[in-house]
């Protein structure tokens, strides 16, 4: 019977060193190794050329190279990339690059699937099949990089985490791939240049906030009234608004970082004063800023865009407390649309 081959990149730098060791290698090998996996971003063995060949013959028959493959690219007129990215078993996941004239952003993809129950997003309608590893999240942003050099002729600037699946129900895997994001080892880029958008789960708020991370906070606010945030996102009746308010005030009194809110203004159900001043109301809690969406409809169904007076109304009301807003068209119209919101996003 066939041994299912280790991912090599699930190993550690030092897990690397003790396997050249114990067959009877040298430890700096390990090193080497490591290097080609991550910021040399080796597809294959044989792709390390400085690794003699019976080197590389025992690592192929050890080990596997998990790497993406981006299956299509849909490129817009206003300079928006959609990847459909295949991973080692056949699924597909969707990554975005979304221009502006001063920067370049990554939109990436956290898990196939979700398994939330947001009933505006398109993503929501598929099973979570699994949750990404750390190593098919960072190829996304490689692949990125590099369309953003080609097309933009400049490195990627910023990367958000709001493509397909909720990163806080990966947590380890998101954090691991962020690490290596920033490392020196990796792409070396500024963790406060990378958002992690959640749809609010208090407890992993929490979490991030003890375990210091670096990078900055988005939630997918939508309504800052319980009964309304549970007709747009069901799940959202296990985390009540009070809860997800502690959590957030726990994460500024740790971090001192303020939070961006995202919000979709819907016709008819979120669009009336009380949700205005509701949302006045949550954003004195915590520092934070709001990013008000346009939707991108997904069927003739309920969640349809609001009106520019809607959305004029909020703008007033959170400017007169000193609210910065700012409203995120929706980018890449003339491609098929991205999973979920990704679309929508701009950093």
């Amino acid at each position: 019977m066939q041994i299912e081959k280790k991912d090599i990149r699930a190993l550690s730098k030092d897990q690397l060193r003790e396997f050249f060791v114990a067959n009877n290698d040298k430890a700096f090998r390990g090193n080497q190794v490591y290097e080609w996996l991550w910021s040399k971003g080796a597809h294959s063995f044989d792709d390390m050329t400085n690794v003699a060949k019976p080197t590389r013959a025992m690592l192929e028959n050890n080990f596997v190279i998990n790497h993406i493959k981006v299956d299509t690219m849909q490129r817009s007129s206003d300079g928006t990339v959609k990847n459909a990215v295949r991973l080692h078993d056949g699924l597909v996941v969707e990554s975005v690059l979304i221009p502006t004239e001063t920067r370049t952003t990554a939109c990436v993809s956290s898990q196939v699937g979700c398994s939330l129950d947001c009933n505006f997003c398109a993503t929501a309608r598929l099973k979570r099949m699994r949750n990404l590893e750390p190593g098919e999240i960072y190829d996304q942003v490689v692949a990125i990089d590099k369309e953003s050099r080609l097309y933009h002729n400049h490195p990627l600037s910023n990367i958000v985490f709001m493509g397909m699946g909720e990163p806080l129900m990966n947590y380890n895997n998101v954090i691991k791939a962020i690490d290596m994001i920033t490392s020196t080892e990796g792409l070396g880029m500024s963790p406060k240049r990378i958002m992690v958008s959640t749809s609010g789960i208090p407890k992993m708020i929490k979490k991030m906030a003890d375990d210091d991370v670096k990078f900055k906070l988005a939630v997918s606010l939508h309504s800052a009234i319980d009964e309304i945030r549970a007709r747009i996102m069901p799940f959202s009746q296990n985390f009540p608004l009070k809860d997800l308010r502690e959590a957030l005030e726990y994460w500024y009194r740790k971090t001192k970082s303020k939070i961006s809110y995202e919000y979709v203004v819907w016709k008819g159900i979120n669009d009336d004063k009380a949700s205005v001043d509701a949302l006045v109301k949550f954003c004195k809690y915590v520092p934070c800023k709001v990013n008000l969406i346009e939707y991108n409809p997904i069927d003739d169904g309920e969640f349809q865009q609001a009106s520019e007076e809607s959305i004029m109304a909020y703008i007033k009301a959170l400017e007169n407390i000193g609210v910065v807003v700012k409203v995120r068209r929706s980018r890449g119209k003339d491609i098929d649309a991205a999973c979920g919101q990704l679309a929508n996003k701009e950093g």
